[in-house]
């Protein structure tokens, strides 16, 4: 594959199991030029609190950050939508001379006024960092004057990587918590963090919890409300879904109001049935909820295990690449794909931290290529190496699969499909069979090229 030739500085972002010692570097801010996949701090911010339905977001910054994170998520209400709604201050050239702040107060007032939110994220980009103003103090000033929580985002983009917004995210929710009422309450109750509501998923993941017996008392954040997060320290456990996203916040619940946690998956029927488990397993003084979860997981595995056993047989030996936000994600597609009889050749992750890694390395088979922080052009060039039949990915990673000719399944935060579940795992199983049996692959150059004996290089 010298055809495509690896930077030097990356080479450590890289590892091949089985050929060389485990040692992947992560967690450093994206080499300059090389057009990483990751997103900035901004945007990890707004997708952390994007789908809080009901409260009021408002960008800091030029008009281009609001576009660029406009619907960012394809997460879904039952009720408010104005999260769909992107607000900015469209700072100019005179504002970044004179300083925003005056028109940040208006627009706050103006929009507050007109939507009659339940409270406010107001962020911080690239450009407020740099000339200084002052958010959290008209923050502050317009909390007092219009009665409502309205709370700095500090996701400045240039701060870090899109974890750091996680964390901006995590520390300005964290505001909202502990400040409502936390009677009648459930003793068998808990919070969802880090579950967005895509496609619908946050409500097939409550419907479970319901048919257990276990409340729900906030999902954060999708499909969320105010007044809900403000009365989730009531929650008798905290289960994260997205460990990256979330874990800061579970962590600040746990030291300030004693709210343990675990982390779990609901992609796969591995990973849901274990997650289903693990809260029954933690509410044990209740043994009615076990029972209640063992009937669930028959019941919901037997509906849809024939038509999987199907699938399976008409996907079993192909080839898949990996390439999402969280490593945590990562781990259960692979069991998910393993399931189905397909072999994981490429993974990796935007975000993913040293332990993250070292499971990957556990996980996968040898050969399997390991990536940290990738760019088109390394995708591109393991893809072709592993010859790969599918692709999984986000809207970034799209287009590198249909240039290298293979099917693309979307598992990021825009699709309109639940994935989650176990009728999300039905639905994961029929776009992997639909994309990498479609005939169409057989045009694509490089396939054809692969056919003749060719390399496709």
């Amino acid at each position: 594959m010298a055809s495509i030739p690896i930077l030097k500085e990356r080479e450590k972002h890289i590892y091949r199991k089985g050929a060389e010692p485990f040692n992947l570097t992560c967690g450093h801010h994206s080499l300059a030029g090389v057009v990483s996949q990751r997103a900035c701090v901004f945007c990890g911010s707004r997708v952390v609190l994007y789908p809080i339905a009901d409260a009021l977001h408002l960008i800091h910054g030029p008009v281009g950050c609001a576009a660029y994170t406009w619907d960012i998520r394809g997460a879904l209400s039952s009720g408010p939508e104005l999260h769909r709604l992107s607000f900015t201050t469209d700072l100019r050239e005179k504002d970044v001379i004179f300083g925003g702040e005056k028109k940040l107060h208006r627009a706050l007032v103006e929009l507050i006024d007109t939507y009659q939110p339940r409270a406010a994220f107001v962020y911080s980009t690239c450009i407020v960092g740099i000339i200084g103003d002052d958010v959290a103090a008209v923050c502050r000033q317009v909390s007092r004057e219009k009665a409502i929580p309205v709370l700095p985002v500090h996701s400045e983009g240039f701060k870090g990587t899109k974890k750091d917004g996680y964390k901006a995210a995590c520390e300005a929710l964290f505001k909202l918590v502990g400040q409502g009422p936390v009677d009648q309450i459930s003793p068998w109750s808990i919070n969802i963090l880090g579950e967005f509501n895509i496609g619908g998923e946050a409500w097939i993941i409550k419907s479970y919890y319901e048919k257990m017996g276990v409340e729900v008392v906030a999902t954060m954040t999708g499909d969320g409300r105010v007044d809900a997060i403000r009365r989730s320290h009531g929650a008798a456990l905290n289960v994260v879904q997205c460990s990256g996203a979330m874990t800061t916040l579970a962590d600040m619940m746990q030291a300030r109001y004693g709210t343990p946690y675990i982390r779990v998956s609901y992609f796969g029927l591995e990973d849901t049935s274990k997650a289903l488990y693990d809260v029954a397993a933690h509410f044990k003084d209740n043994p009615a909820i076990m029972a209640r979860t063992q009937a669930l997981v028959r019941g919901e595995i037997s509906a849809i295990f024939p038509e999987l056993q199907k699938i399976k047989a008409a996907v079993q030996g192909k080839r898949a690449a990996i390439y999402v936000g969280g490593a945590f994600k990562a781990f259960s597609l692979i069991k998910a794909l393993r399931y189905l009889g397909m072999d994981v050749v490429l993974v990796g992750s935007q975000t993913g931290n040293d332990a993250d890694y070292e499971t990957l390395r556990d996980m996968c088979d040898d050969g399997t290529i390991i990536l940290d922080d990738a760019n088109p052009l390394e995708l591109s060039k393991y893809i072709i190496e592993k010859r790969a039949d599918l692709f999984i990915g986000g809207v970034k990673e799209r287009p590198i699969a249909y240039k290298m000719g293979i099917g693309f399944c979307d598992h990021n935060h825009e699709r309109k499909t639940p994935l989650a579940g176990y009728e999300g795992m039905l639905n994961f199983a029929r776009e992997v069979y639909r994309s990498v049996n479609s005939p169409v692959w057989r045009f694509a150059p490089a396939r054809a090229a692969a056919g003749k004996g060719a390399s496709p290089c």
